[in-house]
Formats: C-alpha cells, sequence, structure tokens
C-alpha cells in the first residue's frame, strides 16, 4: 500500500544524490538505485492509452487477430504462389481465397485473378491462418509429364497431291539362309558383295541403289536370313515397298521363308517371288510353288495373283524378268513422294567407325535431305555433315527412297529409328530433352513395379522371421560373426560376358539370343555391358572387374588394349559369324557347370556266412563271400544290400583269399573280407557291391533356336 502510494509521487522525490530512502516496511528502509530508470518506467506508465484510443490508431492497419489451433491441417506453400494454386494447396474453392484476401491485403489496389502472382508471402501465411490451417514452407512442386506441352518432334501432315513427285521403289530381299539373296543382289549390281561376307551369311542390312538399263532406279535392302536376325527382317520388310522372296528350288519352303512370308503380310506389302537356283539338276519350280501355296502364297502360275519368276542368279538367268516384274509391280502401285518440306526418313542401320566416328545408314522417305540439315531419331541427333552412299562416293542430296550413310551425329540413334528434321539446334535439344523425361519417366514406372514386388517379398520374409522370434521368445537375431562373413556367396556359377559389335543391328541379335537362355540353369548368364564399336579402356575395366568374357564381334581391337587385356587376364573372343560366337558361349557355360559323381559298378558278391577272427586280442568279424559279377577291388568303395536296402557304406580293411592278403577277387572265387567298422555284422545272402565314383561332366540344355 505504502509502495504504491510512494510510485505515484516518485517523479517529485528524487534527491539531489539519485539516491532515495523507501520505506519497505514501517521500521526498515531500503536504498533504490537508478532511480531514473525507476522514474521513466513510471512515466511510460502514465502515458499508457485507453482501449479506445488504441482501436482508433489501429484502423487502416491489417491486423490478423484469428491464430489456427494445434492439430489443424497443415499445408505446403512456397513463394510467388497464385491465387488458384493458393486454393488448391487449401482445398477450396477460389472465392473462398478471393474473400480471405479482402482481410489479408487491404491497403493494396489489385484486383485479384485466379492466376495471379501473390509476390508477398505474407499474405499467402495470412490466408492459410484464416482459412484456419498452418503452414510449411516447402519446395515448388515440380509439374508432371502428362501436363507438360508436348515437345517431341511429329511426322508433317500428308503433302498435297500437286507436291508429290514419282520416286523409285523400295525392294526388299528376304528368304532363307543361304538361298542366293546376296548373290542374287550381285548379280543385278554387278558386284561380288558375298565373297566379302563372312561365311557367305549377311550379318546386317545392306542397302544400296542399282541402275538399271532401262534408266529406272531401285533401292534393294538385303536383310539375313539366319535366325538370329529376325528383327532385322522385320525392319526392312517395314520400310520397304515390295518384297522379293527368294526361295531355293532344291530346298523349297523353310523356316525363315515362312518367317518372312508373315513379316512381309504383318508389314501389308506385296510378294514376289524369285525361285532361284532352277540350274541344278533334278529341280522341281512346281513343288517349290505348291509349297509356298500352303501359306497363302499362291503364284500365278497356279492361279494366284503372285507373281513368280525362276531365275539363276549364279548362271544370271532370266535376271531381266525378274526387273521387269519389279519395275511393273512398282508402276502399278504409282509410288510418289514429296521431295520439298522437312525430310522423313528410317535408320537401317548404324555404327561407330574408328575413323570417321558415329554413322547411320537412313532411307529417306519424304523430303530431301542435305548437308546442314538438323535431324533427330530416337534419342540421337546431329547436323548432317557428310553423305557417303553405298559405293562409298560423297554427295550432296538424297531425294526419297534414296538410302544414304550420315555423319555428324551427336548421339547415335538406333536400327529402326524414325528420322525427322527440326528447323534449328534449340529444336533438336528441346525434342531430346523431351524424349528423355519421357524414357525416364517410363523407367521410373518399371522400376517401381520391380520395387513393389520386392518389398512384397521383403515383408513376407520379415513375418516369416517375426513370427519365428516370437516363438522362440527372442525378439533380437545376434550376429554369429564379424560383418564380412555374414555377407554370403550363393556359390551359383556364373558367366559374365561383355558384348561389343559393329554395327547396333549386330548387336541387337546377340542379345535377342542371350534372352532366350533361362535363369533357371545351372549356370548364371549375366551381361555386364554392350556397346557399339571397337573396344576401349572403360570395356576392359569393366569386364575385369566382372570378371567377364569379352565377345568382340566384327570389330577391331587395338594392339595396346590387346596386350593389356592379357596383361590382366581378361578373355577377347573374337567373332564374325555369329553362331560360331553362340556356339563358343555355350561352350563356355558347358565349363561353369560342376562337374557329379557317378557309382561305377566294378563287382558284385554274396555274403555266405560271417566268422570271427582273432586279430591279437579281439575277435573280428568276417565276411565270408563268393564273387558273383566283376571284380572285387581292396581300395574300392563298398556297400551292404540287405532286404533291398543299404545298411552300410564304407571300405574294406582287409581281403583275403584263402590265408593270403589280395589286392583283388575274380568273379566265382570265394574271399574273406573284412570292412573297416568292426561294430557292423553281415548275415547270410546279403549283396556286396563294390564301385568307384567317376566325375561326370554336363553339357547346357540351352537351345537358342538354331
Amino acid at each position: 500500500m505504502y509502495r504504491r502510494a510512494f510510485l505515484n509521487l516518485l517523479p517529485s522525490k528524487f534527491s539531489k544524490e539519485g539516491l532515495l530512502y523507501l520505506p519497505n516496511s514501517y521500521k526498515s528502509p531500503q536504498i533504490v538505485h537508478n532511480a531514473r530508470a525507476l522514474s521513466l518506467s513510471v512515466a511510460n506508465q502514465k502515458k499508457r492509452k485507453s482501449p479506445e484510443e488504441r482501436a482508433i490508431e489501429n484502423q487502416g492497419r491489417r491486423v490478423i487477430r484469428y491464430a489456427p489451433k494445434a492439430g489443424t491441417e497443415v499445408v505446403g506453400i512456397w513463394r510467388n504462389m497464385t491465387v488458384q494454386e493458393i486454393a488448391n494447396v487449401l482445398k477450396k474453392d477460389i472465392d473462398h481465397v478471393f474473400k480471405a484476401l479482402e482481410f489479408a491485403d487491404k491497403e493494396s489496389d489489385i484486383v485479384y485473378k485466379k492466376n495471379t502472382v501473390i509476390h508477398n508471402p505474407q499474405i499467402i501465411r495470412d490466408i492459410v491462418k484464416i482459412s484456419g490451417c498452418r503452414f510449411k514452407i516447402i519446395a515448388k512442386p515440380k509439374e508432371e509429364l502428362e501436363e507438360e506441352e508436348n515437345k517431341d518432334a511429329v511426322p508433317a501432315p500428308p503433302a498435297p497431291v500437286e507436291a508429290l513427285r514419282r520416286r523409285p521403289p523400295v525392294v526388299c530381299v528376304m528368304g532363307h539362309v543361304d538361298h542366293g539373296k546376296t548373290t542374287l543382289l550381285d548379280a543385278l549390281r554387278n558386284t561380288s558383295v558375298v565373297e566379302t561376307e563372312f561365311g557367305g551369311i549377311t550379318q546386317h542390312i545392306g542397302a544400296f541403289e542399282v541402275h538399271l538399263q532401262s534408266g529406272d532406279k531401285v533401292t534393294f535392302l538385303d536383310t539375313p536370313g539366319h535366325a538370329a536376325f529376325s528383327a532385322m527382317r522385320s525392319r526392312g520388310a517395314h520400310a520397304t515397298d515390295i518384297v522379293v522372296l527368294v526361295v531355293a528350288a532344291d530346298d523349297g519352303v523353310m523356316e525363315q521363308t515362312v518367317q518372312s512370308i508373315r513379316m512381309a503380310r504383318e508389314a501389308n506389302v506385296p510378294i514376289l517371288v524369285a525361285i532361284n537356283k532352277v540350274d541344278k539338276p533334278g529341280v522341281d519350280i512346281e513343288r517349290t510353288m505348291k509349297s509356298l501355296a500352303q501359306y497363302g502364297v499362291v503364284c500365278e502360275a497356279l492361279g494366284g495373283d503372285v507373281q513368280s519368276i525362276a531365275v539363276s542368279a549364279l548362271k544370271r538367268l532370266n535376271l531381266d524378268s525378274l526387273v521387269e516384274a519389279l519395275i511393273v509391280q512398282a508402276q502399278m502401285m504409282e509410288l510418289k513422294a514429296d521431295p520439298g518440306g522437312y525430310v522423313e526418313g528410317v535408320v537401317i542401320e548404324s555404327q561407330v567407325d574408328a575413323k570417321v566416328g558415329k554413322q547411320a545408314t537412313v532411307l529417306v522417305q519424304r523430303g530431301t535431305l542435305r548437308q546442314g540439315c538438323i535431324v533427330v531419331a530416337g534419342t540421337g541427333w546431329g547436323k548432317v555433315r557428310i553423305l557417303k552412299n553405298a559405293e562409298g562416293g560423297i554427295v550432296t542430296e538424297a531425294p526419297p527412297s534414296t538410302p544414304v550413310v550420315v555423319l555428324g551425329w551427336r548421339e547415335l540413334p538406333a536400327a529402326g529409328d524414325v528420322v525427322l528434321e527440326v528447323p534449328s539446334e534449340k529444336r533438336a535439344n528441346e525434342v531430346m530433352r523431351w524424349r528423355h523425361n519421357q524414357f525416364m519417366k517410363e523407367k521410373q514406372q518399371s522400376d517401381l513395379e520391380v520395387i513393389t514386388v520386392k518389398a512384397a517379398e521383403h515383408n513376407a520374409l520379415y513375418r516369416e522371421q517375426l513370427m519365428k522370434r516370437r516363438a522362440m521368445g527372442r525378439f533380437r537375431v545376434r550376429a554369429t560373426g564379424p560383418r564380412d562373413k555374414m555377407i554370403q556367396d550363393d556359390g551359383h556359377p556364373t558367366l559374365s560376358v561383355l558384348v561389343k559389335g559393329d554395327v547396333d543391328g549386330s548387336v541387337e541379335a546377340i542379345l535377342n539370343i542371350l534372352e532366350t537362355y533361362d535363369e533357371h540353369h545351372t549356370v548364371r548368364l549375366d551381361l555386364v555391358h554392350f556397346g557399339v564399336g571397337q573396344l576401349t579402356p572403360n570395356d576392359l575395366e569393366i569386364a575385369e572387374a566382372f570378371n567377364a568374357v569379352i565377345f568382340a564381334f566384327n570389330v577391331d581391337i587395338p594392339p595396346a588394349l590387346a596386350v593389356e587385356a592379357k596383361q590382366n587376364n581378361v578373355e577377347v573372343k573374337r567373332h564374325n559369324v555369329i553362331y560360331k560366337l553362340v556356339d563358343e558361349v555355350k561352350q563356355l557355360i558347358n565349363q561353369k557347370i560342376p562337374t557329379t559323381q557317378q557309382e561305377e559298378l566294378l563287382g558284385e558278391a554274396k555274403v555266405l556266412q560271417q566268422f570271427l577272427v582273432s586279430e591279437g586280442k579281439k575277435k573280428v568279424p568276417v565276411a565270408g563271400c563268393r564273387c558273383t559279377k566283376g571284380t572285387l577291388l581292396r581300395q574300392a568303395l563298398y556297400k551292404v544290400i540287405r532286404n533291398d536296402q543299404v545298411v552300410f557304406e564304407g571300405k574294406l580293411a582287409s581281403m583275403k583269399h584263402l590265408r593270403d592278403e589280395v589286392t583283388s577277387i575274380k568273379n566265382d572265387t570265394e574271399c574273406g573280407i573284412r570292412f573297416d567298422d568292426t561294430s557292423f555284422d553281415v548275415q547270410p545272402g546279403d549283396i556286396v557291391v563294390c564301385y568307384k565314383l567317376v566325375d561326370v561332366t554336363h553339357t547346357t540344355e540351352w537351345d537358342p533356336g538354331f
């Protein structure tokens, strides 16, 4: 009471020394220091304003009095949000945000719309508070790829009829291996390509133009007939106008012949049959045509609508008739294309040359490809630097139906990719980014499916182990040894391979063959790396790390790398024929298959009686036997069979004939044998089997299909 009264009078009662005696009680005084600060505090209390005065001053100011309670929903916000984005995170309609803005931003004259960006973060926070939510600062979510504008390059709309011009036909030569496809093409263009093919087998698609005596041009595609190159034949059928089905008159319809017919029908391409090797004696052309009729290819000679010409590519017989039939078929189809506008085409083959770098064979289907054009194909793009024809000569342009080798790729495309011209490098980079994003999205989706399956398996295993621990009364499994001992190898034999090929199509064919290997075989086959082009130091490092075998298909190995591979014990297998490569893979798999031991019967004996013989101070059992089959050997293994059950397995301690120790007993000879286990007793009538264990090697059951 006295202190409060004194504080009211304090400003007029200070002494000159700054000290003041203040009665703390009725009897004892207390000295108060720093009386000046105390006086200022009292002065501020006297200046305190009334609630009415504070309300007048706060008029026009932004005052938010609502504070969300703990436990309310938390929403994520970020800088520079639009009105629509705020409504989305609050899960409110747009009108709610507009009403909240009337309280959160009274001073501004901005007319808010749903796409208006709010730059003041305090306004965003206030809107969230008014809506009864709490907030947390997060990064702005990235837009989904589906919501992005499709920035991919697409083919142009069909050209008007007045812009179309006549173009040469594109002919694909297909058929079974060794039926003379390449020899037929050699005869048409007067070359000898077949001599350069390894084993007489075409390893990849060859694209070239043939100038006929009539002045017409025809583009030919020579596809491999081997079973491993089915993907190449399919691409050839889909990229051509006419399919020439070569059938040998002496062999008739074979497996790849039927496959070529099916691919031509899937591509909706007309078929022209060339019955080859008619110069051989004893051939039956009519039988060959009847065999084709069984698969729906009915020749004109049998009342059908498919042209068939009997030719001999080796003797150059009836080649004029074949060319005439091709030209007639092309004229009936009225093949035309627009030579102007942006270029469209397809990649026939791609490879990495050690001298010129990345190159791809492109079949132009629309437009005219020239030097300086910027093209995209799959995940690769480039600016055309050089154009080469099939003979290696440099050309300045390639009109429709022309195959050319394109140099200047920044990233190498894959065989079968669609080639599209774009106006600028900026546009090409934009297309590549969009395609990369789409690829990564698809990969993430596929990875998510695998992760989900693995997680389900892990959870099932965890629950199983958890139930076991609970049943045993344990809550923790302790390690039984060091961590490196806990990492266990499954002991499964594995063959790791690394594949390098000359062209993309060859690598594709090899990988398709390796995919046919069943993972449930005894030996696991792991593909650690693959690529196009000659071997690089990086390939050696990968092979050394995984203890892999390198298969170089029709590619060169630099001498320095060959020496390094030998020093690092890296096996490099070079091949130029695909079935020989597959045979060596099978041999390496057979070497990895562990051998098993199998019993080899040496002889049998019948127990006549058991005797107890003194040996020192002990009595040991001896079986008196007669050899009934084969020979009994002293150092072999033995087992005793009683009532069709094995009652003993082991070795002998002694074998005697009469009183002599012997090493073998022949058929129909009596003997006494003592087993190394003296506790085992034989019975009359037991069968003693003498055998040895031999190692048995196994071969893989993998059948790649050829």
